[in-house]
């Protein structure tokens, strides 16, 4: 067992290097100069500056350094949570993030909650409705629902409920009526995915000789799915928990922008039209955690809830 918890967290560590260092490079290779992007985004000419100005400026953010050093210098201070300073705003990464992770946070948890709702219930009924047209229909729903663009789901929410109905605001992040449409946004394709799994799961449970005996035993077909059927169905929709929580912390990205919330994946949008190195590694590499700690944490429960996976963990 302790062999597979060493080998589980390893794993996490490299793809969060994997995460920085490719999100590093990816910044490096772009064509234009971030320190002047920032003097443009100021109003200053690169050529009004003298090249001792220049740089001074570039010696402040480490910029006339190689790519090999600027790179650990960053690594170093990821590993020790210190992001740097802002190149755009001149400020700690930190407190930027700091201010803007209250309404991601409130977003995602909210998405991830209505999703996994959502998604489980769609399923519940697909698999327990016996009118065949009916249960085509919402089997069907899932891969549809996955299938639709983020920003399309957006804009079309936008259109009917902000602009025919007004019943929420189009743009803002202030009161709960801003985060409806964007939950919903979100939702939609986390929850379709959620779905996908566990109605395929529930159809293989379902034929399992335990829920043919409970059903001969004179148990209701409720009963059946609930107390029998659903916990077991629920085992492998725990394998893309994580995958479900990253779609919900990435998407935010998306949503952020096209509803103007001001969070942390509007801030990434900016730093990343800016060429702010520094914030687009810490909010890469923060997601990125969440990401794997999630992951991680389902991979560690899953022996415990599956004795036939902690049979084989145990096993030498």
């Amino acid at each position: 067992m302790i062999r597979y918890v060493v080998g589980r967290v390893a794993q996490a560590v490299v793809v969060l290097w994997a995460a920085f260092t490719l999100t590093f490079a990816i910044l490096y290779l772009l064509p234009s100069d971030p320190m002047e992007l920032q003097l443009a985004a100021a109003g200053i000419q690169p050529d009004s500056l003298t090249p001792d100005q220049l740089a001074a400026m570039k010696h402040r953010f480490g910029l006339d350094q190689s790519i090999g050093r600027q790179y650990w210098h960053h690594l170093a201070g990821v590993v020790h949570g210190d992001f740097g300073t802002s190149l755009s705003q001149q400020v700690p990464v930190t407190d930027l993030i700091g201010q803007r992770i209250g309404p991601t946070l409130l977003l995602s948890v909210a998405a991830a909650v209505v999703s996994l709702v959502a998604g489980s219930g769609l399923a519940y009924l697909a698999t327990f409705v016996r009118w065949n047209p009916l249960r085509i229909l919402l089997t069907r729903l899932p891969a549809l629902g996955a299938s639709f663009p983020q920003f399309f789901v957006a804009l079309f929410l936008i259109q009917l409920f902000s602009f025919r109905l007004g019943w929420f605001p189009a743009i803002g992040t202030e009161g709960v009526a801003s985060l409806v449409m964007p939950v919903i946004t979100i939702s939609v394709i986390a929850s379709s995915v959620l779905a996908q799994v566990l109605i395929k799961s529930f159809d293989q449970t379902l034929s399992q000789p335990y829920v043919v005996t409970a059903r001969a035993k004179g148990l209701s077909r409720s009963a059946v799915h609930l107390r029998h059927a659903f916990r077991n169905a629920a085992l492998p929709a725990m394998t893309i928990l994580g995958v479900i929580v990253g779609l919900t912390v990435t998407s935010s990205i998306v949503v952020e922008t096209v509803f103007t919330r001001e969070g942390v994946g509007k801030l990434a949008q900016e730093a990343v039209l800016a060429q702010d190195v520094p914030v687009v590694l810490a909010v890469v590499t923060i997601a990125a955690a969440v990401f794997v700690t999630v992951n991680l944490v389902v991979d560690l429960l899953y022996p415990l809830l599956d004795p036939r996976i902690k049979n084989r963990v145990v096993t030498p």
